[in-house]
């Protein structure tokens, strides 16, 4: 058992908390039972994994195919899992794995373009809301929070393992090539003509949100095939950006359930 924090492996673990280390490690930190056991369901790669006595006793099962999927694993008293885990109540294990690779995303039906969101929290909620409502895929500025961030994995719920997504240098460019292919991009403007609601998203469609406080950049407002409005009462400024995700995803699944059932797709489905 390790029960130093000044182990060079424990130390090594902590720098990944922080985005310098994860980036210069090229790793990131799984922390709880349930991204565990996601991972494992997914197939996606665990490195070393620390995890209590306690812990191996309520999950003797998980912890033989822990053991079997990592390359290393570790027992460690409380205090050491505390120090690796950036949550004040671990509960009993924590595991690395190496920082996700670039994807392929392809729209067949709709998908979420996110530019410059930088709150954790709003991007695991989106990328749980997306795999939810059956989104093809994400596409993410480099300008944004890591999709590896501690709060991103816990806010995702595991859906993180489940939505292809990719992180764009240039995410102008990747939505014009979208553009090009038939795909219609789509932004939310307080002052738009349409409601959300009004849009027809039994086309290809790619949803973009922007920046918590600031929006969309004038250049992707501009990009984007249409525009349409959350309405919003008076006195209310706006909406959270995972909540407009919520509803403008849902929304196209609304649509493609309606085409399939051949309804008209400004109805409800019953």
């Amino acid at each position: 058992m390790l029960t130093s924090v000044q182990n060079p492996l424990i130390k090594q673990l902590r720098k990944l908390q922080r985005t310098k280390g994860r980036r210069e490690q090229q790793l990131f930190l799984l922390e709880g039972t349930h991204l565990i056991e996601e991972a494992l369901a997914t197939q996606y790669p665990l490195l070393t994994v620390c995890y209590t006595p306690q812990w191996q006793n309520r999950y003797p099962a998980l912890w033989e195919g822990v053991c079997q999927a990592a390359s290393r694993s570790e027992e460690v008293n409380e205090r050491v899992l505390q120090a690796i885990a950036t949550t004040v109540n671990p509960d009993g294990i924590i595991a690395t794995a190496p920082r996700p690779q670039p994807q392929t995303v392809a729209i067949s039906q709709i998908g979420l373009a996110l530019e410059t969101v930088q709150d954790p929290g709003n991007l695991g909620t989106m990328i749980r809301t997306a795999a939810a409502a059956g989104v093809d895929g994400l596409w993410l500025s480099n300008d944004s929070v890591d999709l590896d961030h501690p709060k991103v994995l816990r806010a995702s719920a595991g859906a993180w393992f489940r939505l292809p997504m990719a992180v764009c240098g240039d995410l102008t460019e990747q939505l014009t090539l979208a553009q090009q292919q038939g795909v219609q991009i789509v932004a939310t403007l307080p002052d738009a003509d349409l409601t959300y609601w009004e849009l027809d998203f039994q086309q290809p469609t790619i949803v973009l949100l922007g920046n918590e406080g600031a929006g969309l950049s004038s250049s992707l407002t501009a990009l984007a095939n249409q525009h349409v409005q959350i309405p919003l009462s008076g006195g209310v400024e706006s909406l959270n950006v995972a909540i407009c995700a919520a509803l403008m995803l849902y929304e196209a699944q609304r649509q493609h359930q309606n085409q399939t059932l051949n309804l008209p797709s400004n109805l409800p489905s019953s």
